[in-house]
Parts: structure tokens; C-alpha cells; sequence
């Protein structure tokens, strides 16, 4: 008989997290869905699912939320803050708030979850970036940095584990409009475009809104379930249609 695998996702609150519990779910896995303030009601009733409290930035709730999940074998790392503006304007405490959370909480999450990992030598773990680490794009300067740096701690961390039988995997969702990417941040965002910055921002912004291939939150969730099934050693997913032509374009070894 198939063991039923189990999948933990951070950042399930909603966006690429939410679409992708649903999809794992919806493919017989058993999911732990993670979000800092638990909602049950985003998700069906079922046994094959749980909802479970999880800060990535709180040691203390990264330790809890491991506990009550049980062993699993996929970690899809997940969770993350979005933030656009003019660099020169953006506080240091704001910059400092981001990379806890991109950055340090996906390590946290890492190093929680490999023991277990480890010890059964099998496992995957999902790291989910951004395509603006495949092509440069202004006003996210602080945002691309925090998810730069997950691309090479992968890239790195997939060489160390292999050793272990352990795949590490990178999907890069593009352009996504339909997310929460800009409410979610509206407090941390007041104040960043500044006058002088306005113009050119208002250039980016217009560009955005005519770009019509774009990333659609089910195009991330099947990468990470890709992603996730994949045993090859293929590093990267970039995830929708732009993200897939700006790799192409990079020509990055996947």
C-alpha cells in the first residue's frame, strides 16, 4: 500500500499558499497548512488536512507548529512579505522586517524541518522566490535582494544535501496581479514614492498594467507540485508564462 505523503506549506493564508495547500490536497496528500493566524474556513472539511498557527520569525512557533504537524515528508517554504518602493526612501527597519521573514524565516524552516528529513534520508524541500531574481526590475531592489538570497542558499543547499538523499527545489512565480502583494503591504509601503521617484514609478506601474502574459496563483501551485514530485536533480520551476520566458531568456540551467 502508498504511503499518503504529507506536505507542510507556510503562508497559507492566501496568494501562491492557499492555491497550493488546495492543489496538494486535491491530489490525495495529506497538508499542514500554515498561517500566523489560523482560518480553518479557507479550506474544506477533511482528515487529510490541518491548519496549524505558525510565525516563521518566532523560534518558539516554528519548534510548535513542527510538533504538531508530525513527520513530513515536503516542506514548501512559502511565507513571504512583498514590498515595492524607491530604495532610497526605505527604512532600515523595513528592510530588517522583510528579510526575517523572506530570508531568515525560509532558513528557520529549513533547519527545523532537516533532522527528521535526514534521519529517513528522503524528503523535499520547495523554495519559493521570485521571477525577479531571473531579470532586474526597479522599485523592488529590497524585495528581490531578500529572495536573491534564498536562490543562492538553494542552490548551494541542494550540493550539500544531495549527500543525504535529499532534493532541494527553487519555483519562481512571475508577475502575479491577482495576489495581495501590494494590500498586504499597504502600511509598509506608505511613504515609499516619494516625489521625485513619482514619474518614473508611474512609467513601471503603467508598463505592469499592460503586460497581459501574467502568473496566475494556479500556475505557482503546480510548479511547487511539480516541484515536489520531481526526483531528477532539475533545480529550478519558474512558474507561469513571463516567468518562464525571462528563464528562458537567462538561459539559467534549471
Amino acid at each position: 500500500m502508498t504511503k499518503t505523503k504529507t506536505v507542510l506549506i507556510t503562508g497559507c493564508s492566501s496568494g501562491y499558499g492557499l492555491a497550493t495547500a488546495r492543489h496538494f490536497h486535491e491530489r490525495g496528500w495529506n497538508v499542514v497548512a500554515t498561517m500566523r493566524t489560523p482560518r480553518a474556513e479557507l479550506f474544506p472539511r477533511s482528515d487529510r488536512l490541518r491548519v496549524v498557527a505558525l510565525d516563521v520569525t518566532r523560534p518558539e512557533s516554528i519548534a510548535a507548529a513542527i510538533e504538531a504537524s508530525g513527520p513530513i515528508d515536503v516542506l514548501v517554504n512559502n511565507a513571504g512579505l512583498g514590498l515595492l518602493g524607491a530604495f532610497e526612501v526605505t527604512p532600515m527597519a523595513t528592510i530588517r522586517e522583510l528579510f526575517e521573514t523572506n530570508t531568515l524565516g525560509v532558513m528557520a524552516m529549513t533547519q527545523a524541518v532537516l533532522p527528521q528529513l535526514r534521519a529517513r534520508r528522503s524528503g523535499v524541500i520547495v523554495n519559493v522566490t521570485s521571477s525577479a531574481t531571473l531579470a532586474p526590475m526597479p522599485l523592488v531592489a529590497v524585495y528581490t535582494a531578500s529572495k536573491a538570497a534564498i536562490e543562492g542558499f538553494t542552490e548551494s543547499l541542494a550540493l550539500e544535501l544531495a549527500e543525504h538523499d535529499l532534493r532541494v527545489k527553487l519555483v519562481e512565480p512571475g508577475y502575479c496581479p491577482s495576489t495581495s502583494f501590494a494590500s498586504n503591504g499597504g502600511s509598509r509601503m506608505a511613504g515609499l514614492i516619494p516625489a521625485a521617484y513619482a514619474p518614473f514609478a508611474e512609467r513601471i506601474f503603467a508598463a505592469l498594467g499592460q503586460q497581459t502574459a501574467v502568473t496566475r496563483e494556479a500556475d505557482v501551485a503546480e510548479a511547487v507540485w511539480r516541484a515536489a514530485d520531481d526526483a531528477s536533480e532539475r533545480l529550478r520551476f519558474p512558474a507561469g508564462p513571463d516567468a518562464v520566458a525571462l528563464a528562458a531568456a537567462a538561459r539559467l540551467p534549471t
